[in-house]
């Protein structure tokens, strides 16, 4: 699909009549153009590497183990829980850190350009404000913006996607590193205050998975720190373990939802789970949110009061004043509908518009431009919609935190101005808890309406934000409005209240966006406090993504596709079982014999062409004819520890090698292996041989090439291989099935289709 010559005239700029394009794009994937980067759904991309979750179980690796006693493993279980109240400590506090500088910076802001406003109501000239208010944003967002698109574009978006993929198996490239945390975290603080229509939710969940993979590393090698602890947890089963913990953690923080938290790990994340790893993980995530409640306590000066679980809340909902009845059940239903409706078009929006910019806005200044043209026009439309509105309210008995007077009389606040003119968060707990009245229908209608453009418009941005609160925030404004009209219709009827449709509307629409069933309905429970509602929230979940499953896919599932990621899910495609190992395999296999040559190897290794990580090793008999049986596997990352420490058979005769090779030397390599360029072999060391029978993995998993695809699957995700050697009935290797093999097979709308490999 894609030749060498269209990546080569890149490069080249030409000028490109936009208009056209546009065009161009509704009709068919466009031809090659020259600035443009070639893109293409139907892509798998060749940069993502597999995890290793299966130990190489070589004779190192074997003795170690057994030298283990039952007393030091007892000490390894004990680190493991320290790890997980280390983790849950960090994010909370990390969580604090955001949510208090958010307040403050945002509190600053808003004030700033309430005064200004009062200023200029009264003597005219309201365009300043206007101006004020959109510099402020605009500034505050190029800030957040230049951040992650120079330093740290890994930090973009809500990290939910990558995270997603890193506990799937894949590889992302600086996912979890600690510069990515702290441009994480301030790129939140910044697009937050920059009146963005985004979240800092979402975020947390990658600030903890990060937090999780450094500490249960010992160790930072952005900073070239080594502590000399945790040494036993350096390899990816480890890593990839805690980064779930992580993750749980960040939820629990966001929402003060630990179940949730756990839930949310083991539907979206973690591909592999077992029970000690459940009870830990939970553990990780009620420390986290204890953390964030005390030390939020304390910093609102109500120390023995822990009011304040998680970064959003909800407020309470009393079961007296606000029940449900069994008729509403089908009007919940029908909002589901309408929830996964909305949230489809959002999706299939939101598609259109990363397309276009993966295609036209991929230099980095055009990225922060963009973010800054978005930052600019938010403020617009919120001064414009405030500046046009004749809701008024009167102040007394409002909880308004920075009432607008504008034009309305003395005593009263613009009412459009509580939407706008306040943090996300903030408006979705008004939208939940005002009482009956509070709103204008037309004030709602409008606000969803240009929320739901902005939210869009928004995700996607190079700066780093979260979909969740934007999402609640549409749903309980045409929840509310929902609500209203139902009061209308039923002449005030008691049970009418908008605040409990305001809370449906605002599931269904999350809902029907990320397309998350158990860890939602857990999460929304845990944040309103109420159990009573898990019947309702869960239908509506249940019908929001039915009905967005129909048209196209959630948001996550949608951006991971659109990145190329060779992504594994819970089953293979189900009219694959025609397919069988032989068809679906790499060949040919790169082998390697159990003596070899160093040369030989440094030539493999060094082959860019090929550019394997595993390599079967066979028996080495030359005088025979035939193929060899299939004797272990051995990773790159293996050989090259061995070529850097020139473990050859000729120095070992002759003693030079000072020691053994202990696990602990392949440890401290993990997790950035030097790259085989950097390894000098001199010529007469060319000639050398290298044995590799204690290195390489003696028994690693294997299929006959006549096994099925849908079985091929089933080994490979449930025990998250990397490498999977295809041999025949004689035990010779005759092919390799790897991560890519299997996630280019995918159900499309007419059937199988099968997506090509590229080099992007």
């Amino acid at each position: 699909q894609l030749t060498p010559s269209s990546f080569l005239r890149i490069g080249q700029l030409s000028n490109v009549d936009l208009n056209e394009d546009i065009r161009e794009l509704e009709t068919e994937v466009p031809r090659q153009r020259p600035n443009e980067i070639p893109h293409n759904e139907k892509l798998l991309s060749l940069k993502y590497e597999s995890l290793d979750y299966d130990n190489s179980e070589n004779q190192l690796f074997l003795e170690e183990e057994r030298r283990i006693n039952h007393a030091a493993f007892r000490t390894v279980e004990i680190k493991r829980w320290v790890i997980c109240a280390m983790i849950g400590i960090l994010t909370g506090l990390v969580a604090c850190f955001i949510d208090i500088v958010v307040e403050n910076l945002a509190g600053l802001k808003y004030r700033v350009v309430k005064d200004n406003i009062d200023k200029f109501t009264a003597k005219g000239g309201l365009s300043f404000s206007l101006l004020l208010w959109a510099t402020l944003n605009a500034s505050v967002v190029m800030v957040g913006s230049l951040i992650v698109a120079f330093i740290e574009p890994v930090a973009a978006g809500s990290g939910i996607p990558q995270i997603k993929c890193y506990l799937n198996g894949v590889k992302i490239p600086h996912v979890v590193r600690l510069k990515t945390l702290v441009i994480k975290v301030c790129g939140v603080i910044l697009s937050v205050v920059g009146g963005l229509a985004v979240g800092k939710e979402g975020p947390m969940i990658h600030s903890g998975s990060v937090i999780a993979a450094g500490i249960s590393q010992g160790r930072s090698t952005s900073l070239k720190r080594d502590f000399k602890i945790f040494e036993y947890f350096r390899r990816d089963t480890e890593k990839r373990d805690f980064v779930s913990a992580g993750a749980a953690a960040g939820v629990s923080a966001a929402f003060g939802a630990p179940v949730g938290g756990v839930l949310f790990s083991l539907e979206e994340g973690a591909s592999f789970w077992n029970q000690f790893l459940t009870w830990r993980i939970f553990f990780a995530s009620m420390i986290s949110t204890f953390t964030l409640n005390s030390v939020l306590s304390v910093y609102h000066g109500n120390a023995w009061d822990l009011s304040s679980p998680g970064l959003i809340n909800f407020g309470r909902f009393d079961s007296e004043k606000m029940g449900y009845t069994i008729q509403e059940i089908p009007i919940f239903i029908f909002m589901g509908v309408v929830g996964g409706i909305l949230g489809a078009l959002f999706n299939a929006l939101n598609y259109w518009l990363t397309m276009f910019r993966i295609r036209y806005i991929h230099r980095p200044c055009l990225q922060v431009v963009e973010a800054m043209l978005v930052a600019a026009v938010t403020a617009t439309v919120g001064f414009v919609m405030i500046y046009c509105s004749r809701d008024c309210q009167p102040i007394q008995g409002s909880s308004v935190a920075y009432p607008l007077q504008l034009f309305c009389a003395d005593g009263e606040y613009n009412s459009m101005a509580t939407a706008f003119f306040n943090t996300p968060e903030k408006s979705v707990v008004n939208l939940f808890h005002d009482p009956p009245g509070s709103y204008n229908p037309m004030t709602l209608g409008m606000f969803t309406l240009m929320y739901f453009f902005l939210a869009c418009w928004t995700y996607g941005l190079t700066v780093s934000a979260g979909v969740f609160i934007p999402s609640l925030l549409i749903g309980a404004a045409w929840g509310r409005l929902f609500g209203i009209s139902l009061s209308y219709l039923t002449k005030g009827s008691i049970w009418a209240d908008p605040g409990k449709y305001a809370l449906m509307g605002a599931a269904a629409q999350l809902g029907g966006i990320v397309r998350m069933t158990l860890s939602l309905t857990v999460i929304m429970m845990e944040a309103t406090g109420n159990v009573t509602y898990g019947f309702p929230i869960m239908l509506v979940l249940m019908t929001a993504k039915i009905v967005g499953d129909y048209f196209v896919e959630g948001l996550y599932d949608m951006h991971i596709q659109l990145q190329s990621v060779p992504f594994l899910h819970w089953e293979a495609p189900v009219t694959s079982h025609s397919l069988t190992a032989r068809e679906v395999m790499s060949t040919p296999v790169t082998c390697l014999r159990r003596i070899e040559r160093v040369g030989t190897v440094v030539d493999i290794l060094s082959d860019t062409s090929s550019n394997h990580n595993g390599f079967p090793v066979v028996e080495s008999n030359p005088d025979t004819t035939q193929v060899a049986g299939l004797r272990g596997l051995i990773l790159r990352s293996q050989l090259i520890v061995l070529l850097k420490h020139k473990v050859f058979v000729e120095r070992a005769n002759l003693s030079l090698v000072q020691r053994r090779l202990k696990l602990k030397d392949f440890r401290d390599a993990y997790p950035r292996f030097p790259p085989i360029q950097s390894i000098h072999v001199s010529q007469d060391e060319r000639e050398c041989m290298i044995d590799l029978s204690e290195f390489m993995n003696p028994s690693p998993y294997t299929v006959p090439q006549e096994a099925s695809l849908p079985r091929v699957f089933k080994l490979f995700r449930a025990l998250g291989l990397r490498h999977l050697v295809v041999v025949d009935n004689r035990n010779e290797v005759v092919g390799m099935v790897t991560r890519k093999d299997l996630a280019r097979y995918r159900l499309g709308k007419e059937g199988l289709e099968e997506l090509s490999l590229a080099q992007t």
